[in-house]
């Protein structure tokens, strides 16, 4: 079988509310160090951030369900002429986790992971950096679209205002409130008894949105004992840990790791 530091190949996947293009310097990075990646944009999503949000309210983007998206996951890896190793922020943390499950890569890294079906916590930054996305009571064929203030808040709390500013820009985009709400669902159960490939799982103190604590329960559920898992928690890390200053730090972690398995 092949060892996982035998595998050159990476796919990024990109999580929700914001571009694909949150992985432009990762992809580079890595790509100095040898790996050749892939950094596929969402369906319907391969356009600029702010071609994205003037197309909001966007019905096709909001008829997106964690299925499709882990479906088109799918296609994408089983494509590739190697299992490849999958790197995952956020709900690309949670679709790292269901594709590494049924057995398409070398090894998954889920940063700041949503997390699977089952799993709680009691942080109240975590309902209130996520309820307004679930838009009960609202029309579920009408994209969702973060304000400022709550990207301030969710993704990058502790910035100074120009960098949240430009990142909100640059970055972010109309989301399905379905697919978030998927994320309660079967469709994200996770066995956590099964052989897996090795998984490291990456974690902020300083995020709202997915607080650490919940990685780390995310992290302890899985229990084959034979199964490489691993966890770290950064500290100061918020949710927009691809583009916050010190990202190579998260980067380097990663490349350390998976040279050692």
């Amino acid at each position: 079988m092949m060892k996982t530091t035998e595998t050159k190949t990476i796919v990024f996947i990109t999580g929700a509310f914001v571009s694909s293009d949150c992985w432009n310097d990762w992809k580079d990075y890595f790509e100095e160090q040898g790996y050749k990646t892939h950094v596929p944009a969402w369906p319907h999503k391969d356009a600029p951030a702010c071609t994205l949000r003037q197309r909001h309210p966007d019905a096709d983007v909001a008829a997106l369900r964690l299925t499709t998206l882990t479906d088109y996951f799918t296609n994408i890896v089983e494509a590739l002429p190697e299992k490849p190793i999958l790197i995952g922020h956020s709900m690309g943390g949670l679709i790292t986790q269901l594709l590494v499950q049924k057995g398409l890569a070398t090894a998954g890294i889920a940063i700041h992971s949503l997390q699977p079906q089952g799993i709680f916590t009691f942080k109240f930054s975590f309902y209130k950096a996520g309820w307004a996305a679930l838009g009960f009571f609202t029309d579920s064929q009408k994209t969702y679209l973060m304000s400022f203030a709550e990207w301030q808040y969710a993704f990058t709390n502790g910035m100074p205002y120009e960098e949240q500013k430009e990142a909100y820009y640059n970055l972010l985009v109309p989301e399905s409130k379905l697919l978030i709400r998927d994320a309660t669902t079967s469709t994200a159960k996770i066995d956590f008894n099964r052989p897996h490939v090795p998984l490291l799982f990456l974690s902020g103190s300083a995020d709202r949105f997915i607080p650490a604590s919940l990685n780390y329960t995310n992290y302890k559920k899985y229990t084959h004992r034979e199964s490489v898992t691993a966890y770290k928690e950064f500290a100061g890390r918020n949710h927009f840990v691809l583009g916050q200053p010190g990202w190579k730090e998260q980067a380097d972690f990663i490349l350390n790791w998976l040279s050692k398995i």
